[in-house]
């Protein structure tokens, strides 16, 4: 099966608290992490952990956060030839503020550019895309390139882009906080009308099949009648990545051929295991964990 991401870079900080700081206030911490981030980039760290092997197309500086992200994927023996190094472009920094209180996360991003189309080629053969409306130029390329191909998108900016490429792929994972912004709809996840009621005005407009992320309630989809699948109950550590982890295990699974329920149980395992551990690169679980895990439905 050829594999190919194309999308977002990062390089990740997680400084973990006990609590949120106060502001104007100076706080001692001993835990801190730092690895990759960046959801196609976690995807495709996923994958090849997982063995499937693809070809990451992405962009990072020629600079120290660069440099670490290309180590991390040639360490688990990922193909790094199509991650670009690009001069007077800085690599994508993260700061997470990790709470473990209650286990949520705040992320202060510095990011200057957008490289809306790589220099690398983009006419590849490829069964199985995952992209996430970074570099939106060579993304709608790949998928041009590769009609036939099983493609998912993690939706999470609500621009023309993805607009465009929601419209050229397989699969569109959500947010409930895209959804509601997208389709000016409010979701209760206690109210299966919300959520079918939205569910259907995204699936109207970019008329493919739509997945709605409601974090601890689970996924909201369409299978032979409107269904949210649950995920499961963990104690939560650190939440970041675990979108991002979501996506490359339905991509896994997906691509794999498991049926769509089957898919999003999977992802949803994965993404809430990851929570119980910090740094998204280093909190993707083993796959036998994952298919081991029988307490949800």
């Amino acid at each position: 099966m050829k594999v190919v991401c194309v999308g977002h870079s990062a390089y990740d900080i997680t400084l973990l608290l006990d609590e949120y700081p106060k502001e104007n206030t100076k706080t001692r911490i001993t835990n801190s992490t730092e690895c990759g981030g960046g959801s196609a980039s976690t995807g495709a760290y996923l994958l090849t952990k997982w063995n499937l092997n693809p070809i990451l197309l992405s962009a990072v500086g020629d600079d120290y956060y660069g440099n670490k992200i290309i180590e991390e994927f040639i360490h688990i023996g990922a193909t790094t030839k199509y991650i670009e190094k690009v001069k007077d472009y800085s690599t994508t920094s993260s700061y997470i503020i990790a709470n473990k209180k209650n286990g949520s996360r705040t992320i202060i991003t510095s990011k200057k550019n957008t490289i809306r189309r790589l220099n690398q080629m983009t006419n590849l053969d490829a069964d199985l895309i995952l992209i996430d409306g970074e570099h939106p130029e060579s993304a709608k390329e790949v998928l041009l390139n590769n009609p036939k191909a099983i493609s998912i998108l993690d939706a999470e900016k609500t621009n023309e882009d993805i607009k465009e490429l929601g419209k050229l792929v397989t699969y569109i994972i959500c947010s409930k906080t895209f959804a509601e912004k997208f389709t000016n709809t409010k979701i209760n996840p206690k109210d299966k009308s919300s959520c079918i009621a939205c569910y259907e005005i995204l699936r109207n407009y970019f008329n493919t099949n739509i997945i709605i992320t409601l974090e601890e309630s689970g996924s909201f989809t369409k299978l032979d009648d409107y269904e949210i699948i649950p995920s499961i109950k963990v104690d939560t550590i650190d939440s970041t990545g675990a979108g991002d982890i979501f996506h490359g295990a339905f991509t896994y699974f997906i691509g794999k051929n498991y049926p769509l329920k089957e898919t999003i149980k999977y992802a949803s395992i994965t993404a809430a295991l990851s929570t119980t551990k910090v740094g998204s690169r280093y909190s993707i679980p083993e796959l036998e964990e994952v298919l081991n895990y029988d307490n949800i439905i």
